[in-house]
């Protein structure tokens, strides 16, 4: 499809006015095209994903952590003179 976008861009404008239009190439999704309007609602409120994922507000939250009897495990360490990865 992207040889037919190349050749008439303005049909796939106007089909994004109606929703998002899918550029393939060699059969596979590669760009989406959106009207203005569409985009700027996928923005959302324009704040980064960190701004919208982030606790702004400070939240007293009680977590008392479970026992669960396994040893925990370092991926990170190992003990070459025991080859024990455990810490």
């Amino acid at each position: 499809m992207l040889e037919n976008f190349n050749r008439d861009v303005s049909a796939a404008t106007r089909a994004a006015d109606q929703g998002p239009v899918v550029i393939t190439d060699r059969g596979e999704p590669a760009y989406v095209v959106l009207s203005i309007q569409e985009y700027r609602e996928q923005q959302g409120s324009g704040e980064s994903l960190v701004d919208r994922l982030s606790m702004e507000d400070d939240l007293d939250i009680d977590f008392d952590p479970v026992e669960m009897g396994v040893p925990l495990v370092n991926p990170w360490y190992h003990d070459a003179a025991s080859g024990s990865s455990l810490t």
